[in-house]
């Protein structure tokens, strides 16, 4: 079975779970099953439209620099490993073998044939990204319980952005293109996954239970998976938790799917494909979860970094317009504490 994999067209939706977090976001009901969508690309922004944020608040704990000529200056800061490759457009990937999820009506591929092939076009890619999920602090877990705005706001917080879905994808795929950051063979040992289906209180997560988020939680901290790295030097990238990302596509005839945020990697739960390239388009920007994190981007070479995604920057948003919801969100306070930091929960601070 060969599949065309791009970011312009939208892939099947293939969450597992249910959940009503935040703004209203909604996840698939378990069982529905996944859609497949024609979407075309965000032409590249400008100029940005407005100010960049200045930056303030806690740094994530270093991890080792990115290599560097002798001499030279870093391309990316000590906490981030440079990516700097070509990303394709529109991959081929031919699935070997799978195996069927009947709860998410979805086939997942376990194994890849050797190599995929860029069919599409291709695009240069220059950039900083954390080694680890947020807040990017080995022996740490993941933050959740954010949405999406608040995700940027995390970031802006370092100097950072919310990575865009194509980041993501080239700092998981590697240079080759790989299916899996390790390979061709789907391994759920190696990126913690296939982990059995823990039924979440829909009431004790929108009213963010400590108790229920902890009875739930399935994940490991960041940089224990030895195997889970990509050949770029980026860990934990699919299983484990998954992750947002600021969406770069739009779809001409399902405006409602537009959001500017898509999640991917998939997280610890049998049945979802933990691969690189899928993305989920359906959920919008309130949407959190006690499975959900992200992790940050930047230029590279000290170039100046805009914390808005790329819509808002189309949109001439403002990131205090970004601010100004992260901070004003339903029932989902803006986390002041990070994984890490004394007194941390996932379940944030109490209204």
């Amino acid at each position: 079975m060969r599949r065309m994999w791009s970011r312009p067209r939208g892939l099947a939706a293939f969450l597992a779970l249910t959940g009503v977090v935040a703004c209203g976001g909604r996840a698939p009901e378990v069982g529905s099953a996944p859609t497949e969508r024609t979407a075309s690309a965000l032409p590249e922004p400008g100029a940005p439209s407005a100010p960049l944020s200045s930056t303030s608040g806690p740094a994530p704990s270093p991890s080792p620099a990115s290599p560097a000529s002798p001499g030279a200056p870093a391309a990316c800061p000590a906490d981030m490993v440079l990516v700097d490759g070509d990303y394709c457009t529109e991959l081929e990937v031919e699935c070997l073998e799978k195996f069927y999820a009947p709860q998410n009506h979805l086939w997942v591929c376990k194994r890849v044939a050797e190599p995929t092939r860029c069919v599409g076009e291709t695009r240069k890619l220059r950039y900083c990204i954390d080694r680890y999920e947020f807040p990017n602090r080995e022996g740490q877990r993941p933050m959740v319980m954010q949405n999406f705005y608040q995700a940027q706001v995390h970031c802006d917080k370092v100097g950072k952005r919310v990575c865009t879905e194509t980041e993501w994808t080239k700092a998981c795929e590697g240079p080759d293109n790989k299916p899996f950051p390790y390979g061709y063979v789907r391994d759920p040992s190696i990126c913690n996954g296939d982990k059995p289906y823990k039924f979440p209180s829909r009431d004790k997560v929108l009213n963010r239970d400590a108790a229920e988020l902890e009875r739930l939680w399935q994940g490991r901290v960041s940089g224990s998976q030895p195997g889970c790295v990509s050949d770029y030097g980026v860990h934990d990238l699919p299983g484990n938790a998954d992750e947002l990302a600021a969406s770069e596509t739009y779809f001409p005839h399902k405006p409602k799917s537009n959001y500017d945020n898509v999640t991917t990697g998939g997280p610890w739960y049998f049945g979802v494909r933990n691969m690189c390239r899928p993305k989920i388009y359906s959920h919008d920007e309130s949407f959190a979860y006690y499975y959900l994190s992200w992790r940050c981007c930047a230029e590279a070479d000290g170039k100046a970094t805009d914390p808005r995604s790329p819509k808002q920057i189309a949109r001439g948003w403002s990131f205090e317009r970004v601010r100004q919801i992260a901070e004003n969100s339903w029932k989902l306070p803006l986390n002041p504490l990070w994984p890490g930091d004394e007194g941390y929960s996932s379940s944030g601070p109490k209204r």
